[in-house]
């Protein structure tokens, strides 16, 4: 095992081979279950499919199936020689946006897979202009499918050619992204070097894996800490919990909770039901502060030091990307925006300017409405006091998904908070 961890996403176009490289990612580093082999094992010579083909429980990895267990490709984990890996949820997945962004599954880095015999597809784009918009540090890319068009190098180059076009127009930094030519299905440049691309020399998938470098855990930050739940226990009294984002708590510290605006000095910490002195970015803490009764904190408060509290909006401005909408977004509209452990109505009071997804540029000022596909700047009043941040001040509070009607609709980051 790994000391160090990372959160992955594998993003690209649906059709681009995602499921099959984490299936193969898994098996080429033991981390598919023996049993769930021996079951596609039997259930491939029960539909006459004759050899055991990887390919075959591959194409099955991620699709319902007729019987058995269903494998979902989020949350699955893998290790390297440098790293433990958690898959975080890839886009086309229903939570995706969603888990993205609030939180749990921030990813650090991100493998993008287009398909050689394709190229750039719509989602390509969408889920490239998504990461640079969530913050993606280092994207590798996987041009899969190099069986299908004979491993032509020519054919590699071009894709290659039409991706740093694709970043360039996203001002991704193209210094950041490595290609490797791949094929998810036959195996070839995953686990070992393919002598089907003689012509290539560079890393294969699993060393540019292992040179990703380490996340730096955002200690330096002011404490950020999302409230999840509020417990009152017997011996104790009242016990908020959640999960460190940002910066450190020490026992003695003077916090202070907002939006509900209050604070106290912090008694106890609890980690894996020991007491412990101080926490730290990632650590999922219970702790209990002198003065504060169940009553007076609620879930989506957010726990910082007194002297440096949780930003509280009247307004703030954010870059939304919206990904799915039945009709058109004006001004007056008001979803649900979820932003860390917090669900608060809000209405985007107006639409500032319409982005350009494939260039960053300035569409529009002041248009009439956005539609999906579209990136824009807009002005968001929450209906209930919501504890937010700017994404270049801290990025983990900085995030949220827009919701309505069950589906995630837009994704965004804040821009400036314009303070309560």
């Amino acid at each position: 095992m790994s000391e160090q961890h990372q959160n992955l996403a594998i993003i690209g176009h649906v059709d681009h081979g995602k499921s099959t490289l984490v299936g193969r990612l898994l098996y080429e580093t033991g981390s598919v279950p023996e049993h769930v082999i021996e079951q596609h094992r039997e259930e491939a010579e029960e539909k006459g499919k004759g050899g055991f083909e990887f390919a075959y429980v591959m194409d099955n990895l991620a699709e319902e199936r007729e019987r058995g267990v269903t494998i979902d490709i989020a949350h699955q984990e893998f290790s390297t020689d440098a790293y433990d890996f958690t898959i975080v949820d890839c886009p086309g997945h229903r939570d995706f946006v969603k888990n993205m962004i609030t939180g749990a599954s921030q990813a650090d880095n991100a493998v993008l897979v287009v398909a050689a015999d394709d190229g750039v597809a719509p989602q390509t784009q969408e889920h490239v202009f998504l990461a640079r918009t969530l913050g993606i540090d280092e994207l590798i890319i996987g041009i899969n499918k190099m069986d299908i068009v004979d491993y032509k190098e020519d054919t590699y180059n071009e894709v290659v050619e039409e991706v740093t076009q694709l970043l360039k127009q996203v001002q991704f930094n193209t210094e950041d992204a490595s290609f490797i030519p791949i094929s998810a299905f036959e195996g070839d440049n995953i686990a070992e070097a393919s002598d089907n691309t003689g012509w290539y020399d560079g890393e294969i998938l699993l060393e540019a894996l292992n040179d990703l470098p380490e996340p730096e855990p955002p200690t330096d930050a002011p404490l950020r800490l999302p409230i999840q739940d509020v417990y009152t226990i017997s011996g104790i009294g009242t016990v908020p919990v959640g999960r460190i984002e940002t910066g450190v708590m020490n026992i003695g510290d003077n916090v202070s909770f907002q939006p509900s605006d209050v604070g106290g000095e912090v008694k106890t910490i609890e980690m894996h039901h020991e007491e412990v002195p101080k926490a730290e970015p990632g650590d999922n803490v219970g702790f209990n502060v002198r003065g504060i009764g169940k009553d007076d904190i609620r879930r989506g408060d957010v726990c910082g030091p007194a002297d440096d509290p949780p930003s509280v909006a009247e307004t703030f401005q954010a870059q939304v990307v919206v990904m799915q909408h039945p009709s058109v977004i004006t001004a007056g509209y008001t979803p649900v925006f979820h932003a860390h452990t917090s669900q608060v109505a809000c209405t985007i009071e107006s639409i500032d300017k319409k982005m350009d997804p494939a260039s960053g540029e300035v569409a529009e000022e002041n248009p009439d409405f956005i539609q999906s596909g579209d990136a824009a700047v807009v002005t968001i009043r929450p209906q209930k006091p919501l504890s937010i941040e700017p994404s270049s001040e801290i990025p983990e509070l900085g995030s949220f998904a827009i919701r309505d009607m069950g589906q995630t609709i837009a994704a965004g980051k804040v821009l400036e908070v314009n303070e309560k």
